[in-house]
């Protein structure tokens, strides 16, 4: 058990990091703002005061501390994505992971931002609420179609990400493979 912790800290970390770097390179080449984690840090101080939150999130005066959480809450939640797909896939998927499944699971994640974040921060479900790059200055992301791919392609990184054990080995997963193949009557 603590070794599917410790893949599910590995594989979420460094999917959520492929994530980012992926919002990084399509903030630079076609100008996609990434989402302000200080905004998630923000929103969780006023969920944990126990008062509503005001909308849009991004009005309301931030706090001393908000970005760090944010960005702490940010690769916690890669760590629990990671956690709760290892969990449903089994220990076969982590002696031989495949693509398919990680892509599938890590597009499947969209559905946090535009069904829960997006709507807790005021930007309607998907950001329906926000306008297309270039009708008004905000600092909230982009809107419309725009959001929604940067998203996917983000979601996508997260999935590819979660198979790069093959090219990093995560804790205890040569030694799955070894059990994995060797139950299947092969032998490495």
């Amino acid at each position: 058990m603590q070794s599917l912790f410790v893949d599910a800290l590995v594989i979420g970390c460094g999917a959520t990091l492929v994530m980012d770097f992926v919002a990084l390179v399509l903030k630079r080449a076609f100008g996609l703002q990434p989402l302000d984690y200080g905004l998630v840090g923000r929103w969780i101080h006023w969920r944990l005061r126990g008062e509503g939150v005001p909308r849009p999130i991004s009005q309301v005066p931030p706090f001393r501390y908000e970005r760090p959480i944010g960005w702490l809450l940010h690769y916690l939640i890669g760590v629990v994505f990671a956690l709760v797909f290892l969990m449903s896939m089994g220990t076969g998927w982590a002696a031989a992971p495949s693509l398919l499944p990680a892509l599938a699971f890590g597009v499947l994640t969209v559905a946090a931002p535009f069904f829960v974040l997006q709507p807790a921060f005021g930007a309607g479900v998907a950001a329906r609420r926000t306008a297309p790059a270039g009708h008004r200055a905000r600092q909230e992301p982009h809107g419309s179609l725009e959001l929604r791919v940067g998203h996917l392609a983000g979601r996508g990184a997260l999935g590819i990400a979660q198979v790069s054990d093959r090219a990093a080995p995560c804790s205890g997963c040569s030694e799955r493979r070894r059990v994995a193949l060797s139950a299947m009557g092969r032998q490495r």
